[in-house]
């Protein structure tokens, strides 16, 4: 299905929505008081808005250590993100968890774990009950290209495909586990070749096409729905940031010389502005006032988060499930 300019407005939006909320981060953080560890996914915005895209509000999504994107592109709410960085109890974790473990349950957010593919069984597992409740919502497990080399995935793929369940696996492959190239860790062979191997429906893409990606997905999203079976989409990317913190870390030489450029002229907001501005008639002062409404929303949601009590102590039991 062709994506209209409404559409393409709204990805475009979305992406600089995020795109935004992490540049102001990695500002902040500088302050000292967010005490969170912070993996930022400046770049890499064109996945979870395109994929978020293909969802429903009742669909589930599950994340890793870099989580910003997917929890704000699912309809995550701004000021509880801001709040839980800062550890205040209006966050959306209560102030609890921070950066990685970012759970917001009202937007079918399930969850966010910095253990490398902690999340990938629960979200096969609750795809599963979906299926056995006779539901049509699907699960979303976004990971990169490090975690795919986890056992657990490996297992999970087997399992989702031997009860064709109705789960969306999302590999964001940025090239890089922290410092280490693919190439110096896996074989020369596709990640969704892999996939293929397990029974999984796959597909490629460019991950800084946002509509690509969104295309992808809605065809993924249907497969799941009708009852095709696990959906595995691999989308190559690249992080602008270091991988942990505010900073840049190409001074530690572990990414070819020139590589960051490359993909800086390959950013997927700028890209889709051209496509947008090469169409007939189309206001080009719209950019301008939307990003205007954006900064001002991220204004007011630090403020709401400086502004709220600090996380108590004696609330750390609250929300634990088993003890």
């Amino acid at each position: 299905m062709k994506l209209t300019i409404n559409n393409q407005k709204l990805l475009w939006q979305s992406m600089t929505r995020i795109r935004r909320t992490e540049e102001i981060i990695a500002e902040r953080y500088r302050e000292q008081q967010m005490r969170c560890p912070t993996h930022l996914c400046i770049g890499q915005e064109a996945i979870p808005v395109g994929v978020s895209a293909a969802l429903n509000a009742d669909d589930m999504v599950f994340s890793n250590h870099r989580a910003h994107g997917h929890y704000l592109a699912k309809g995550g709410n701004l000021p509880a993100l801001i709040a839980e960085l800062y550890g205040r109890s209006l966050g959306c974790c209560g102030g609890r968890g921070g950066s990685m473990h970012l759970i917001d349950i009202s937007a079918r957010f399930m969850g966010a774990t910095p253990i490398v593919g902690g999340t990938v069984p629960l979200a096969v597992g609750t795809s599963w009950a979906s299926l056995l409740q006779g539901k049509k919502t699907i699960s979303v497990a976004y990971f990169g290209d490090g975690c795919f080399e986890e056992g657990v995935m490996h297992e999970s793929m087997n399992f989702a495909a031997a009860h064709s369940l109705p789960v969306l696996f999302v590999c964001e492959n940025n090239g890089y586990a922290v410092y280490t190239g693919l190439d110096k860790r896996q074989p020369d062979r596709s990640i969704a070749n892999i996939a293929h191997a397990h029974g999984w429906q796959t597909y490629s893409g460019d991950g800084n096409n946002v509509e690509e990606v969104t295309k992808i997905a809605r065809q993924a999203a249907d497969n799941a729905r009708q009852g095709n079976g696990p959906q595995f989409m691999e989308f190559s990317t690249f992080r602008w940031m270091e991988h942990c913190g505010p900073g840049n870390d190409d001074h530690l030489n572990y990414r070819p010389n020139g590589a960051l450029v490359s993909w800086q002229k390959r950013c997927p907001i700028a890209r889709l502005r051209r496509t947008l501005e090469a169409l007939p008639n189309f206001e080009i002062g719209w950019f301008d006032q939307v990003t205007n409404e954006i900064n001002y929303e991220i204004k007011q949601a630090f403020e709401f988060a400086l502004a709220s009590p600090v996380a108590d102590e004696k609330s750390a039991g609250i929300h634990v499930y088993a003890e």
